[in-house]
């Protein structure tokens, strides 16, 4: 999966939304607005290969109201299918938002 594809694709109209992502959505404050300035402005910065039914990856871009903001995405070539959007946790996101922090045991 690459960036240039999801920019691509990136319209409201090619955006598919589950009921169970628009209740997460909700919850955070992130409007549809918020995942396609992520999606314009963004990077890839993990690949997960082995989703099902179609690889995804996380993006790191700002949202419309220019705050880091992290989301997760499939595509079929047709549409993206977000899984996820959130605002990145500090306490697990190094400064950078691209980076983990190690998890203390």
């Amino acid at each position: 999966m690459d960036i240039v594809t999801l920019k691509a694709l990136c319209k409201p109209e090619r955006i598919a939304i589950t009921e169970h992502a628009r209740l997460r959505l909700f919850e955070r404050g992130i409007m549809v607005s918020d995942i396609i300035s992520c999606i314009a402005s963004g990077e890839i910065i993990e690949q997960y290969e082995d989703d099902k039914p179609f690889p995804s990856c996380l993006i790191l871009g700002v949202s419309a109201q220019n705050k880091p903001i992290h989301v997760v995405v499939s595509e079929d070539g047709e549409f993206i299918y977000l899984i996820t959007a959130y605002f990145p946790d500090e306490s697990v996101w190094k400064s950078d938002y691209r980076t983990r922090k190690e998890r203390s045991l």
